[in-house]
């Protein structure tokens, strides 16, 4: 039942036009009819040519699912990311030669002409603060502040060459998972829902979760969708209290005529639309009913109480907080529920020595205690549930951290920190078609470079893409007189030695 009063407004709207608003909608609809002429209407409607992806897109669905146009390993990713750069020198890159040289003058080869954010002078180098040991039949070696990963390591691809050009947090993040240090671009899990759309019309393709206490250094950005049509942005959850703020009823609004407001809204963006042919016009349709669906299916996804006890205490959940325990099992339910992206940010993992919160003696541990179960947890349950071989699993943070001590002003820290490093950080990658129990590059005796095997950011883009079934130079978007892509203008190339 259509509601009178929204269509006057919307024929009052369309027909009571100023001299100015003729001009400037005639000279929109003019460049409009123009670019779909030239562009075969990419900009209006995400078409397959402008997509890559093989499929004719629904306008009117933008979330539709997409067949990939190349064989996919994965169907799914979930996205850790440690905000803050976790050491990994104390979990993953284990270097005796390093732990020989504790306490000694690092060599000018490695400071002369560098940028350092908190090292001055001649810092001492830093051995490994923790004991490491080989695990599974990979003989992949951990740190003892990883136990319960120690059991699962051999389901791991660890990627120890990582490299990137930022060494502030910020940009370094919005790199990662933008591919431009600069706001105003999309990220990944943009990228993915825009060329294969979503497997759960009823829930977003791409929901964000926070845990830690504060939003990543790059803010809501880092999940942003930049030019990409807002539909495909992430949604952020929360696994505390109301899933979605602002997603229930107000006080006297029923379920039946909250519908009715939408179904109203939308005929009044549809006539919007036939003037003025605006994309976000039909995003704006898309997201009223999305959150109109949402309201019961998103309340379901994220009610992790539904639980059995077992699995509570196999993640190490915390009722009523939002834990990195409570998302990764959240994570699991959202994508056996069909989300395509489900990324999850923690932060506090900025290991320097200005403060017990942040010491790798301190801060650090506390980090990887509140890791280590719950990440564990997660690719089992995936794996029991028959989720793995097909959800691409990917831990990370934005760079590394030095093989020297922290020092400030030419002094050493009381406490015991490492500084931002950009020339050397390790990930790891499981499920979704990665070779398990495999280890790719391999950095100098120190830690410092890659000797073998460097990979760039965008080679990391590019490889999750194709996990995905998705040619990172055919998924593009025109924007500002470019094809726009997530791995950017440079050259990207595929890992294909970790792809089983």
């Amino acid at each position: 039942m259509r509601n009178s009063l929204f269509n006057e407004l919307a024929q009052a709207e369309l027909t009571h036009t100023t001299r100015r608003l003729f001009l400037r909608d005639g000279v929109a609809g003019l460049g409009a009819a123009w670019l779909a002429s030239t562009l075969g209407n990419s900009l209006l409607g995400g078409s397959a040519q402008a997509s890559g992806t093989g499929a004719v897109r629904d306008p009117m669905r933008p979330l539709a699912p997409q067949l990939p146009p190349l064989v996919a390993k994965a169907k799914r990713v979930i996205y850790l990311h440690m905000a803050g750069a976790p050491s990994q020198l104390e979990l993953f890159d284990y270097k005796p030669e390093l732990k020989k040289l504790d306490g000694q003058d690092c060599p000018q080869e490695f400071i002369a002409g560098k940028r350092f954010a908190f090292i001055r002078g001649v810092p001492k180098l830093l051995g490994p603060q923790f004991e490491f040991a080989q695990h599974g039949e990979s003989g992949a070696w951990l740190s003892d502040r990883l136990p319960h990963f120690a059991k699962v390591v051999d389901k791991a691809c660890f990627v120890r060459t990582m490299v990137t050009d930022q060494f502030n947090h910020a940009p370094a993040q919005l790199l990662v998972h933008t591919g431009n240090q600069n706001l105003g671009y999309a990220s990944m899990g943009c990228w993915a829902t825009y060329g294969l759309g979503s497997e759960n019309q009823n829930l977003p393709g791409f929901v964000v979760l926070l845990s830690g206490g504060k939003f990543p250094d790059a803010g809501k950005s880092v999940w942003g969708s930049g030019f990409l049509p807002s539909v495909y942005q992430g949604v952020q959850c929360r696994s505390s209290g109301e899933p979605v703020l602002f997603l229930s009823n107000p006080p006297g609004i029923d379920r039946t005529l909250r519908g009715r407001m939408v179904d109203a809204i939308a005929d009044v963006n549809r006539k919007t639309y036939d003037e003025v042919a605006d994309p976000e016009t039909l995003t704006r349709i898309a997201q009223y009913e999305l959150a109109y669906r949402m309201q019961m299916s998103a309340t379901d996804a994220m009610d992790y109480s539904q639980e059995p006890a077992h699995v509570h205490k196999m993640y190490g959940t915390q009722p009523g907080q939002e834990s990195l325990a409570n998302n990764c099992l959240l994570a699991r339910r959202l994508i056996e529920r069909g989300v395509r992206f489900v990324q999850l940010f923690d932060w506090g993992w900025d290991s320097h020595g200005a403060g017990e919160n942040e010491a790798l003696h301190h801060g650090f541990k506390d980090k990887c205690r509140q890791l280590d179960q719950p990440v564990t947890a997660l690719l089992l349950d995936l794996e029991q549930r028959g989720l793995l071989d097909e959800t691409l699993v990917v831990w990370s943070g934005e760079f590394g951290r030095t093989p020297m001590r922290e020092n400030r002003g030419g002094k050493e820290m009381t406490l015991v920190g490492r500084d931002h490093h950009p020339h050397a950080f390790t990930l790891w990658m499981a499920g979704g078609g990665v070779r398990a129990g495999h280890s790719y590059g391999e950095t100098d005796p120190i830690g410092y470079a890659p000797i073998t095997d460097k990979v760039e950011v965008r080679d990391l883009q590019a490889t999750i893409l194709r996990l995905l079934g998705l040619d990172h130079e055919r998924l593009v978007f025109p924007f500002q007189g470019l094809d726009q892509k997530l791995t950017g203008v440079k050259p990207a190339r595929v890992i294909d030695s970790i792809i089983a």
